[in-house]
């Protein structure tokens, strides 16, 4: 008899805490996949320790292979769930498509960043929910920083030392806090102009920083806050943002190169496409972390409204710690679905917050005492080391070398604006240019697609006898396609105006054919539409995947690699068909194709020392 099989979407703090349960309970009684698109575990309340240059990225990043003993790893993003047929369809980090069956799921996925409809924010703004946006903001900080000391305009200056912080939550608040002192330690080594300093500014619509804590904590933060001289400005947001500057709601307009948004997070947009009950874009489950009516599905974390026992009628919030309570629950619940264990239902006690104000200082509350200054400091980073599920002892040395040695502030260039949109499903990859889009940005398309049109792009299916496509039956390299003119292909090679294949040289959109002429193609027979076998991403950051029951939506065509596989536009690399004499002019052209333009060189061109060039005069 099989082991079932768990299939556990998200390794954020829900994911994890439940794949390393599960693994500790099942011991080799069951299959546990982990899907997830990094490779690591993601500490997120010290990544703005990694923004203000105190730790290095991959302190913060714990190794889910090292840590997760009989739990499979499978890079991924999941794109869709077939609830009735027990599949999770993803995609990897190079664009191949790969699907999972289970026996049980767990969603995981966690959350991204909250937008508003605020002309130019989307456009203008960064997030803060994954180490790609945290080293663009350092860079980026620092960048500032220096262009400000160098110039010796003295309102690009101040422009360039203003900061933007949107959201006075526990985000938002650290953000200001520790980026206040990163820039006041690069100051000291780049002096600029008499009276000019560093100006960080915190907004939000709320009445108080840390709305959602004990007011004494909020009072701490902003006291510590207004001390260091941060412009904090309560119940002020951004009207408007543009590249120079923005507009508050007050009326007040700031220039400004930086605008970080910490408003705060929304529910994967996974969970909305399964078609279930939902509850402010959470998945409604039960007081045991499961999809009533569906005995197979549990959810945890930020994509699930958690009944609050203690508060009814209510929702656990989506904060870490609990996500962490969830995980071991949802662990033991799945176990007990399987015969090992008994069902418990989730009831959290508060054990108090922790706020890291930068240095020694901090705003706290264990056991609801409350703390500030050096006392609450201490705590507040023994909670972090002993919360966090490694790399401790690497975290505890990089906050010793900072107290005794000075912050490298340097640019490593290593992620540019345009990889970290706000605007993002996946605020944890950097986006690559030419790449695609983002997971989020994607437009869904079924997995059966029309025939291309003028406003339809997609790939073309490759001809029989091209690289990636089916080769024709006792032919060698294929036959060319119908209706093209041309003689039989090289073996392997595309044949030259095909579709999925190198255009013809001295066509519109390709290189100028050698000794032929080179007006460029406006007429002609184009080659017969054919069906698509690609498939687009979802679209918005609200849709991925279909509803339950039915196949989700596909994704786009994945880029060219070895081996001559189609690119993402259709048409491998250009090559040349091996065995055409490099002198050889090719087919002749069709018949309809219209004689060379009057400014076009109808042969080649004659160079002064007798040698024949081609291409254009």
């Amino acid at each position: 008899m099989s082991r079932p099989r768990i299939v556990i979407v998200g390794a954020g703090f829900a994911g994890y805490r439940t794949a390393r349960t599960l693994s500790r309970l099942t011991r080799h009684q069951a299959d546990i996949t982990l899907l997830n698109p990094t490779d690591y575990f993601l500490y997120l309340p010290l990544l703005p320790q990694v923004a203000a240059g105190i730790l290095e990225p991959r302190r913060v990043s714990v190794s889910l292979s090292g840590t997760l003993p009989r739990v499979r790893l499978v890079l991924g993003e999941a794109d869709g769930v077939d609830l009735d047929g027990h599949t999770v369809h993803y995609t990897d980090p190079e664009g191949g498509e790969g699907s999972l069956r289970f026996d049980r799921l767990v969603l995981a996925a966690g959350s991204v960043n909250k937008l508003l409809p605020i002309p130019g924010v989307a456009e203008h703004a960064h997030g803060f929910r994954g180490l790609p946006e945290a080293l663009y903001l350092r860079d980026h900080v620092t960048r500032q920083v220096e262009l400000a000391a160098a110039t010796g305009d003295r309102a690009e200056c101040a422009a360039r030392c203003t900061f933007v912080v949107v959201g006075a939550g526990y985000t938002g608040t650290e953000v200001a806090a520790h980026g206040q002192m990163y820039t006041e330690a690069q100051v000291r080594r780049h002096p600029m102009r008499t009276g000019m300093r560093p100006r960080w500014m915190l907004l939000d619509v709320a009445q108080r920083v840390l709305p959602e804590l004990d007011e004494r904590l909020s009072r701490t933060a902003e006291r510590v806050l207004r001390q260091r001289g941060v412009d904090v400005r309560m119940g002020t947001s951004v009207k408007e943002a543009t590249h120079d500057g923005v507009l508050l709601t007050d009326g007040t307009t700031v220039d400004t190169r930086t605008l970080v948004w910490c408003v705060g997070v929304r529910p994967d947009p996974l969970v909305e496409s399964l078609g279930l009950p939902m509850e402010r874009g959470r998945l409604l489950v039960d007081p045991h972390l499961q999809v009533p009516g569906r005995p197979e599905l549990f959810a945890c974390g930020d994509v699930a409204a958690v009944p609050d026992l203690d508060r009814p009628g209510q929702y656990t919030p989506m904060t870490a710690q609990h996500a962490w309570r969830h995980g071991k629950v949802c662990a033991q619940n799945v176990a007990a679905s399987l015969g090992l264990g008994e069902r418990r239902v989730y009831r959290h006690r508060d054990m108090g917050f922790v706020v890291d104000l930068g240095g020694a200082k901090a705003a706290a509350n264990p056991l609801g005492v409350p703390l500030s200054g050096p006392a609450a400091g201490a705590v507040t980073r023994g909670y972090h080391l002993a919360a966090m599920p490694g790399n401790r002892v690497r975290v505890a040395a990089d906050w010793i070398l900072d107290a005794v040695l000075p912050r490298q502030a340097v640019q490593l260039g290593l992620v540019r604006s345009g990889s970290v949109p706000l605007e993002s499903a996946s605020p944890e990859l950097a986006r690559v240019p030419g790449g695609g889009e983002p997971r989020g940005n994607r437009a869904v398309a079924p997995r059966t697609a029309a025939p291309p049109t003028a406003t339809n792009h997609t790939p073309r299916e490759p001809a029989k006898g091209q690289p990636g496509g089916e080769p024709a039956r006792n032919q060698p390299g294929g036959e060319p396609a119908k209706n093209q003119p041309g003689s039989e292909p090289a073996k392997g090679q595309p044949a030259r105006n095909q579709p999925g294949g190198e255009p013809a040289r001295g066509r519109g959109g390709g290189e100028p054919a050698k000794g032929r002429p080179d007006a460029p193609r406006t007429g002609g027979v184009p080659a017969e539409p054919r069906p698509t076998g690609a498939r687009a991403k979802p679209s918005s950051a609200g849709a991925r995947g279909k509803a339950s029951g039915a196949k989700p939506s596909g994704r786009a065509a994945r880029p060219a690699g070895a081996g001559g596989k189609p690119r993402a536009g259709g048409a491998p690399a250009p090559t040349r068909a091996a065995g055409v004499p490099p002198g050889d002019p090719g087919p002749e052209p069709p018949a309809n194709q219209p004689p060379p333009g009057p400014d076009i060189a109808p042969g080649p061109v004659k160079r002064s020392d007798g040698r024949a060039t081609e291409g254009d005069s």
